[in-house]
């Protein structure tokens, strides 16, 4: 079976779709997205890229080692789920940093869109779901 979502290696690979200087319309290419997940790396700005994410569902679990990870929420709401807990939700026009090394999952509710910047080639560490914490609290004897 394979994943939707590309592998870490595929993430940090990706390089910039556009050039400086070229007029990029994030508008119509969101519009253009008919699958259920595609981010895309468009711009390269200083050490830095511009994604744009559209989606639906949960992305995995995965924390960035080496850059902090802004969101701004084009359309729809996005989860930004915190491994030990808290979740902040953000609409259209708001936007929230995830700095480096924090343990995060992102959810769309319904079909989502927002820009993410992050350091260009940044590494994704994908990893297990954190346990809940009423699971923890059955295990211990």
């Amino acid at each position: 079976m394979t994943s939707r979502f590309p592998s870490a290696a595929g993430y940090a690979a990706e390089r910039a779709r556009f050039p400086a200087r070229e007029v990029v319309d994030l508008q119509s290419l969101q519009r253009e997205v008919a699958e259920p997940y595609r981010n895309q790396v468009l711009l390269d700005i200083n050490g830095e890229c511009l994604r744009l994410a559209v989606f639906e569902g949960e992305y995995r679990w995965h924390h960035h080692p080496d850059t902090d990870e802004l969101f701004l929420v084009v359309e729809g709401e996005l989860h930004i789920e915190f491994a030990g807990g808290g979740t902040a939700v953000l609409r259209p026009w708001q936007c929230l940093v995830v700095p480096a090394g924090t343990v995060h999952r992102t959810r769309a509710v319904g079909r989502t869109v927002n820009a993410t910047v992050e350091r260009q080639g940044a590494s994704a560490v994908f990893v297990d779901p954190p346990r809940s914490p009423d699971a923890a609290a059955q295990e211990t004897p």
